[in-house]
This record gives structure tokens, sequence and C-alpha cells, in this order.
């Protein structure tokens, strides 16, 4: 028996007992479609963290001034602003450090005619944008004229843009900042949420200077809550995290085994332990699927052993006739897998509209890739050859006299 004979006889044999055939493909169809829909939420959940990840910047390390103790409470890290301009000049000079940017953010309300919006204003340097790679929609960065001259300039982001002018382009045009004048100069891109949900477009940038000596008034001083530094290269960031904590505690005279008023954090290894949680969700979800397949796999091997025990005068008048072993095993083994690729194409469309329907209603972004979908089609292939193969070599085995005097 040739190939084309051997898929028109199994096929038959199928649609002969359309009912069995349909229960039998019922376990693989919950399987296969459990597991597309569970490694796309799992894609879906990766995407959203690397989008974050990528959104934080690269190479970046982040300075943040040391907590407080005062009349028995403590206070977290960033409450006092220990951290100076110079801090970061001196942060700036230290070789394998390729940008570095000052920061200190304040809330304050946005005015433009008639609209207002509350933000956080963040005074902060021009290697900003460079270390967050954060390109402008529209517009410039801050100049060095701008830095130096204290320059009532601001970059607005999308959030606070959208609020105040609507759809239009808000360069050019004059917004008050705590009742004084500024020029926005430039538009942030969208950049979305970061990992905390916190909407990073709800910002207002404006030079350093500007906010220490016209914004902030004296109350901070030229003192900053937070200095980003980006190294030149990923293998840098651990020797550059020791170079800065040497430097800033020679600079800040912290003793050695004295607790430093700063702390300095490296944003990748927070950035690839959460993606490192995320793989691993998105393989306990896929394992817990499989479950799935295996239980599909089991109820095919099941069900063919029914047919092999209702169809063994069959398999004795085909083996009188001069069918050998080999032909029947392959057409049991044909039939078990014939059941599992339908079972699974049924399943991927099922998946494919359970992945529909939680983006819809659960506000999610599941993503259904090729490699899932291939390979949910030869993990099925496998089952139905695996879970087919025992109820097929026990047909091909009967006695031909004792298959057909079965009753």
């Amino acid at each position: 028996m040739n190939g084309s004979e051997l898929m028109r006889e199994s096929w038959r044999a199928l649609r002969t007992n359309r009912m069995r055939t349909a229960l039998t493909m019922l376990g693989m169809l919950i399987g296969v479609g459990a597991v597309v829909a569970m490694l796309a939420v799992g894609n879906g959940a990766r995407a959203s963290v690397n989008a974050v990840i990528s959104s934080l910047g690269s190479n970046m390390l982040m300075v943040i001034s040391g907590a407080r103790t005062s009349g028995g409470l403590h206070v977290a890290s960033g409450a006092t602003p220990t951290l100076h301009l110079t801090d970061a000049d001196a942060i700036g000079r230290l070789p394998g450090v390729a940008a570095v940017a000052p920061g200190s953010p304040q809330p304050a309300q946005i005015v433009y005619g008639a609209n207002n919006w509350s933000t956080s204003v963040l005074g902060t340097s021009p290697d900003y944008l460079q270390i967050r790679d954060w390109p402008l929609a529209h517009g410039a960065n801050f100049s060095a004229s701008d830095m130096r001259g204290a320059a009532r300039v601001a970059i607005l982001g999308q959030t606070v843009a959208q609020n105040l002018f609507g759809g239009a382009s808000p360069v050019g045009q004059t917004i008050r900042i705590a009742r004084s004048p500024y020029q926005v100069i430039g538009l942030l891109a969208a950049k979305g949420q970061s990992f905390g949900g916190q909407d990073q477009d709800d910002t207002v940038l404006i030079p350093i200077t500007t906010a220490q000596r016209k914004l902030f008034g004296a109350q901070f001083g030229d003192t900053v809550r937070f200095v980003m530094v980006q190294a030149q290269g990923p293998q840098l960031l651990a020797p550059v995290q020791d170079e800065v904590d040497a430097l800033l505690r020679q600079r800040h005279h912290v003793a050695a085994g004295q607790d430093p008023d700063f702390s300095v954090r490296n944003l990748t290894e927070f950035a690839n332990a959460a993606a490192s949680t995320t793989r691993t969700m998105s393989l306990l979800l896929g394992l817990i699927a499989s479950i799935s397949l295996i239980v599909g796999g089991i109820g095919i091997m099941n069900i063919m052993l029914v047919s092999v025990t209702e169809r063994t005068r069959e398999v004795g008048l085909r083996m009188a006739v001069g069918a050998r072993p080999a032909d029947i095993l392959q057409q049991f083994l044909t039939e078990a897998v014939l059941v599992s690729l339908a079972g699974c194409l049924a399943g991927i469309v099922l998946g494919l509209a359970c992945v529909l329907a939680v983006n819809r209603l659960f506000d999610m972004h599941g993503i259904v890739t090729a490699g899932s979908l291939l390979a949910a089609v030869l993990v099925s292939l496998a089952v139905g050859t695996f879970f087919g193969f025992y109820p097929a070599r026990k047909a091909s085995r009967l006695e031909p006299i004792e298959a057909l005097r079965f009753q």
C-alpha cells in the first residue's frame, strides 16, 4: 500500500466513526488551544517587559541621595538631597563614563491659556535624553547656552502636551510654570509606562540650572536628587559603579565602614532580573499547557485501543489477503497522527480566538508567533506518533486466524 492509498484508507476509517474521531480530537484541540493561548500571553508579557526595559535606557547607573534619620524617623533614599552638581561633573570625568545627567524633580502646575495640568517638572541636562534613549518628536534639546544662562525653556512629554495643547504642536508656544513664562522648545516622543505603572510621558524637562536658580529657588540650592550615569558599554557597568562609589565616598568624606549618604544602583541588573522572571513565567505557562497535550495524547491511545479491538476481524481479513504487519502498523499509526493533526489545527483556531478575546476583554497584548504555531504542530505530531504507536503495534501483532475468529 503506497502513501496515498494509506492516507485514503486511514481517512475512510476515521470518517466511519465520526463521533469517536471528534471526541478523540477534543483532547488535542483543548491542549493545543491552551498552549497557543498561554504562549501568546507569555510572549506579550515578555514584550511588555522588554519595552519597559528599553525605555529605561541602556548601560545606566543611578546615583541617589542617601537616606536620612532625624528624631528617630528614618526617611528613604532620595528624600534628602545630598548630591551636588559638582558631584555630577566629577563623575563625568571618570574613565568609562559616556554621559551624566543630574536630576531634580518637583511637582508644579503648568498653564497654557485656559488649560492647566499638574505634573512633575524635572530639572536636568541635555544628556538626559541620550541616557534615557528618548528621542524628540519635534523641536530641539537644551543647548549649552540654555544651561549656562538658566534659560526659561521647556521640553514637554506627550501627556502634558495633549492636555495643554490637544492635537496642536506645542513647540514655539509659551507656557507658565509657577507663574513664570517658559518657551516650549521640544516635544518628547511617546515613552509609555514605567515598571511601576507610572506614565513617563507626564513630565516637563527644564535645564537643571533654571530649576535651581529660578523655579525651585533656595529650597535645594545646587543640590540634585539623583545623577544618571551611562557607561560606555555593558562590560564597564561594574567597574564604573565601583569608581563612582569610591569617588563619592572621597568627595563626601565617608570613612571606611561608614554608611554613605548616597547609593549607586545598577538598573541593568534590575531589568535583567525582571526579564528573567518573565521568561520563567512563560516557561511555566507553557509547561502547564503541555499537560493538556499529554492528557489529549492519552485519550488518543485509549480510543485507538478501542478501535483496534472493534476492528480485530478487519485486521485478520486484511492479513489473510496479504497485508503485512508493517502495513497494519502504518495504517493505525497514520490514523492516530491524522486525528492528532486535525485536533491541532482546530486547537490553533481555538487558541487564536482565545488570544483575541483576552486582548479585547482584559486590555492585554498577547502575541502569537509563527514559532509557537510551528511548535504546536510538531508537538501534536510527536504526541500522535508516541501515543498511537502502542495500539498500532498491538494491531500489527494479531494472529490472522485468531483475529478472524474474534467475536
